[in-house]
């Protein structure tokens, strides 16, 4: 008896320690979580307008795609997964979810390509990479590490080089696999595509879009197109980072929650255990008392 009474008290104590560490874990975040979603807040009408406009404006050339060829749509034989997940995980299903969205797409879309072994992907943040490359995929670790240092400057330089690889035939068509932030308890997983840029599906009798350019069309095609898809990673990387601090403060609170009960049940547990043994206890010294009178 007195051994299970050790034992119950051990689960108790690594229960509250168990416990401890999830409330910290859920105040990190959720500082965290505030400034990430000030971040994307402020950058998502922005660039949201800005790839609109790029998308009307591809949508609305004459002459084909002359003098762009980021929207050059060609017969996709190569295909590149841009994926984003975390670098951490006790973020609930946030990581398993985005990859589980990147093998149905693939499965849906693009399993012809997987058998040929033309897909790849790039992964921003280690819980992907580490997934796709312990199961065969052709993951690319160059931009894992971007979420170590947060910037503007990091992400540009994989969105110039997933466009290099596009304008030189590398890839046909690259995709963008992220979680858009709602709040901190819902996120949506997202498939968007990155290249070539999409045109806007015009609905009939709906009038064209007529643009003045100054100065010509050709140079502020050059000059805006890579600074819109820069912006449209960038804002992909912070929807993703918004989303983890979210989900993990959710998850950790939850694991809060699930320590109480388990307080809870552990403690009358404690307290059966430590009456029985009372009672064991009492019974044993009046049985002795009542044979020594004997």
């Amino acid at each position: 008896m007195a051994g299970q009474l050790k034992e119950v008290r051990n689960r108790i104590k690594s229960v509250q320690s168990t416990q401890q560490i999830t409330k910290a874990m859920k105040m990190v975040s959720a500082a965290k979580l505030r400034r990430a979603q000030d971040a994307i807040i402020q950058m998502r009408p922005y660039a949201q307008k800005l790839q609109e406009l790029l998308s009307n404006i591809v949508s609305n050339s004459e002459g084909g795609d002359a003098g762009m060829p980021l929207a050059i749509e060609r017969p996709i034989e190569k295909v590149l997964f841009i994926v984003i997940t975390s670098d951490r995980g006790l973020a609930g299903a946030f990581n398993a979810n985005t990859i589980k969205l990147t093998k149905a797409t693939i499965a849906e879309k693009y399993h012809e390509q997987y058998k040929k072994g033309n897909v790849a992907i790039w992964n921003i943040g280690k819980k992907g990479y580490e997934h796709f490359a312990k199961n065969n995929y052709k993951a690319d670790a160059t931009y894992k590490d971007i979420f170590l240092n947060l910037t503007y400057a990091n992400v540009q330089a994989a969105s110039k080089a997933a466009r290099t690889a596009f304008e030189e035939k590398q890839f046909d068509v690259v995709e963008l696999v992220y979680s858009q932030f709602k709040n901190a308890a819902t996120q949506k997983f997202e498939v968007e595509r990155f290249l070539p840029i999409p045109k806007v599906v015009k609905k009939a009798g709906a009038a064209k879009a007529d643009f003045i350019y100054d100065p010509s069309k050709e140079l502020l095609i050059a000059e805006l197109m890579p600074k819109i898809l820069n912006t449209q990673l960038y804002k992909a990387v912070l929807d993703s980072n918004a989303s983890e601090h979210g989900a993990r403060m959710t998850a950790m609170d939850k694991a809060s929650e699930n320590a109480n009960e388990m307080l809870r049940a552990l403690k009358i547990s404690y307290n059966r255990a430590r009456q029985a043994a009372i009672t064991t206890e009492l019974t044993e010294i009046v049985s002795g008392a009542a044979a020594l009178q004997g």
